[in-house]
C-alpha cells in the first residue's frame, strides 16, 4: 500500500552541547541551519550557540511554564509545513528539560518527528563513574517538596541499580544529608560542570561529601551517582523480615512466590528450625480457591 505524502512539517529534537560548545554534531548544524523555527528554552542560551556557528534563525521561547500554552502555536506552523527545531539550554530536549508534553501530543496526533542526537549529561556522568553502567535507574530532579523527597527516597532505598540524579549546587547538602538517612553511608560520584573547563568527578562517599561540602562549598552544574543497595544485605533483611512472621504468615508468603504447601511447609520448618510436621498441623486451614492471581501468576490462597 502506497504511503500518502504528509504535506506538514517536521518537529526536529536537536541535541545540543552541555559544556564545549565542539560537541555538537554536524546533523545538529546543518538542521538548526535548515528549519524555519527553533524553540528555545531560554532564547539568550541558544543565541550563543547560533551566533558561534553563524546560524540566524527566528526562535520562540519554550520553556517549562508556558509548555502547554505554545504546543497550539507549534502544531500551527507544523499544518502550514514550516519545520521546527526544539533544543533545550544543553543536551537533549526532554530529558529532565522541556518538550515531552510537545512530543506526546504530536505522536498521539501522527504528526512527523525526527530525533536528532546529542551529548547528554547523565551518559557522560556514568561511563566515567566507575559504577555499574549495565543497568542504571535515571531519577532526574528530586523534588523541592521536602517530604516529597524524602518518601521519594524512602521508595529507592532497595534499588539495586546505579542511580543517578541532578542537583542544583545550593540544594546538593541537602540531598545528600537526607540520601546517608536513608541509603546509609555509599560510594557515589559527583560529576559538576562536565565537558567545561572545570570539570571534576569526585569519587567520595555521602558522608566524606557532606563533609567536604560543609568546609568548602561547591559550585556548578552537577550529576550525581550513587551507588545501588547490596542485593546479599537486601537478602538478610527480607530473612530478619521472614522470621518475624508466624508459620501461617510464611508458608503463604512462600506459596504466593509460586512454591507448593510441602515445599513452603519444608523452607518455614528449615528457617524457623522445627520439626516440619509442627508446621504442617499449623497450616492445616490454608487451602488454595479457585480463581487466578493474576499479579503472581498462582492460584489464590485462603
Amino acid at each position: 500500500m502506497k504511503k500518502e505524502k504528509s504535506y506538514k512539517g517536521i518537529l526536529y529534537i536537536v541535541g545540543t552541547p552541555i559544556g564545549n560548545l565542539d560537541d555538537i554534531t554536524i546533523r545538529a548544524i546543518n538542521t538548526l541551519k535548515s528549519v524555519d523555527v527553533i524553540l528555545a528554552e531560554d532564547t539568550r542560551q541558544t543565541l550563543k550557540l547560533l551566533n558561534h556557528f553563524d546560524i540566524s534563525k527566528h526562535m520562540i521561547s519554550y520553556h517549562r511554564h508556558n509548555e502547554d500554552d505554545k504546543i497550539s502555536k507549534v502544531v500551527e506552523l507544523l499544518d502550514n509545513n514550516k519545520n521546527v527545531a526544539l533544543v533545550s539550554d544543553a543536551g537533549m530536549p526532554v530529558i529532565s528539560d522541556p518538550g515531552q508534553n510537545l512530543v506526546k501530543y504530536l505522536v498521539e496526533h501522527k504528526y512527523n518527528i525526527e530525533v536528532i542526537p546529542g551529548v547528554t549529561a547523565l551518559i557522560t556522568a556514568i561511563v566515567k563513574s566507575g559504577m555499574d553502567s549495565t543497568r542504571f535507574a535515571f531519577e532526574g530532579f528530586l523534588s523541592v517538596n521536602k517530604k516529597q523527597r524524602k518518601e521519594r527516597l524512602k521508595s529507592l532505598s532497595s534499588e539495586t541499580r546505579t542511580m543517578v540524579f541532578y542537583e542544583a549546587p545550593h540544594k546538593i547538602i541537602y540531598t545528600l544529608r537526607d540520601m546517608l538517612e536513608y541509603f546509609g553511608n555509599r560510594k557515589i560520584c559527583i560529576a559538576r560542570e562536565l565537558t567545561k573547563l572545570h570539570e571534576e568527578f569526585r569519587y567520595t562517599s555521602f558522608e566524606e561529601s557532606i563533609k567536604n561540602i560543609e568546609e568548602n562549598g561547591i559550585k556548578g552544574e552537577i550529576v550525581l551517582l550513587v551507588e545501588g543497595a547490596s542485593e546479599s544485605k537486601l537478602k538478610q533483611n527480607d530473612k530478619d523480615y521472614l522470621i518475624n512472621l508466624n508459620s501461617v504468615e510464611l508458608v503463604k508468603e512462600y506459596m504466593k512466590n509460586g512454591d507448593t504447601k510441602k515445599e513452603a511447609i519444608k523452607k518455614v520448618a528449615k528457617l524457623k528450625g522445627v520439626n516440619k510436621d509442627i508446621v504442617y498441623k499449623e497450616c492445616l486451614d490454608i487451602k488454595w480457591e479457585r480463581g487466578y492471581y493474576e499479579t503472581r501468576g498462582i492460584w489464590k490462597i485462603k
